[in-house]
């Protein structure tokens, strides 16, 4: 008999790792929709008590308990018996960090369905979602309320952790009026100005984006220092500002729409303005990477759902000079936001 090396052992497991991630996925998946880590709660649940409450059998339940157990969202002390771990437990709707939307979305059928149309999109360049279900995304999002809902949710639940970190590694006190460009429900722009009294925005995005903000600045007690300006960054941005902010903007779009983009907001900019864009920035080649969400199949997201892409430095310099702007710097965020900011200003 044939001894594998544990380099072989550990080749195969890399591997069947990647292989079988698709069913890892579903997993979390029905958890969500289920709502699984809420039911089971603080301490430990049963699984028969769970199941009667789901009116499912037991032992299908507690397959896929244990199979949630070997992610790590989970674990089993007795047999039966489950506690939710520190990360399973970002899956309850009513924790502080809760991720419960940001999964459901990501794992729902209609971000998952047009993978299956991948080899396409990158033999044609054809967007796959456009492909799978006929209309680009916010198109479809726009007929599906309950799916928006959650996708909005989604976004800012992802927002509200990189705003407590965006304003610890940027000094916002150099300026007195930002503007966040794709601003959506206010949430980012809200938490930067809590804390900065003599400084003043405005949340740009189209109506629909823009139409939880309003609230959004009002929960805030921001309404005397905060406005909302609706139009369409592709056509023109709101002068006035000394700071203009994009986050998570630009990757959803092509090389010429970015472009349009940046010289849209240069337009509005003054000599004196500054641009914030704070986005993910690949490496030029493909290195180990710590953060939580791998950039690499970030970038093939994009290219997958929008038609977008992730960039290197080389290609925000490209853009920025097209657009009439000179990157000056990239600030790399903690890992576990996966993000930089990347500062330009006129030429």
């Amino acid at each position: 008999m044939t001894e594998w090396s544990t380099a072989q052992t550990d080749a195969r497991r890399t591997l069947m790792q990647w292989v079988f991630g698709a069913r890892a996925t579903e997993v979390v998946s029905v958890a969500t929709r289920m709502d699984l880590a809420d039911t089971i709660g603080d301490g430990e649940a049963d699984v028969t008590e769970l199941a009667r409450g789901y009116e499912i059998p037991p032992e299908q339940l507690n397959r896929l308990l244990r199979a949630l157990a070997s992610l790590g969202l989970c674990t089993e002390p007795r047999p039966g018996t489950f506690a939710l771990t520190e990360a399973g437990s970002l899956l309850r709707k009513g924790h502080p960090a809760s991720l419960h939307d940001f999964a459901g979305f990501h794992t729902a059928p209609v971000s998952l369905a047009p993978w299956s149309r991948l080899e396409s999109n990158i033999r044609t360049g054809r967007t796959a979602f456009d492909e799978h279900f006929g209309m680009p995304i916010y198109e479809y999002l726009g007929n599906e309320p309950e799916l928006s809902a959650v996708f909005n949710t989604a976004m800012s639940q992802e927002t509200h952790r990189t705003a407590a970190t965006l304003t610890e590694h940027y000094d916002f006190g150099r300026f007195t009026t930002v503007t966040d460009i794709g601003g959506g429900d206010g949430t980012l722009l809200a938490s930067i100005l809590k804390g900065r009294p003599g400084l003043s925005g405005v949340v740009f995005d189209t109506a629909e984006g823009a139409g939880q903000a309003a609230g959004t600045i009002k929960a805030a007690g921001l309404e005397k220092r905060c406005t909302v300006a609706t139009g369409n960054f592709l056509e023109a941005v709101p002068a006035g500002a000394d700071l203009y902010m994009i986050k998570s903007v630009i990757h959803n779009w092509d090389d010429d729409r970015a472009a349009t983009i940046l010289r849209n907001c240069r337009t509005a900019m003054s000599a004196e303005s500054r641009l914030l864009i704070v986005d993910v920035v690949l490496p030029e080649t493909v290195i180990p990477d710590s953060s939580e969400l791998n950039p690499y199949l970030k970038d093939l997201q994009m290219m997958v759902l929008v038609g977008g892409k992730e960039r290197t430095r080389a290609d925000f310099e490209k853009l920025c000079t097209r657009a009439g702007l000179t990157l000056t710097d990239i600030v790399t965020l903690p890992s576990h936001v996966g993000l930089s900011l990347i500062e330009a200003v006129p030429s």
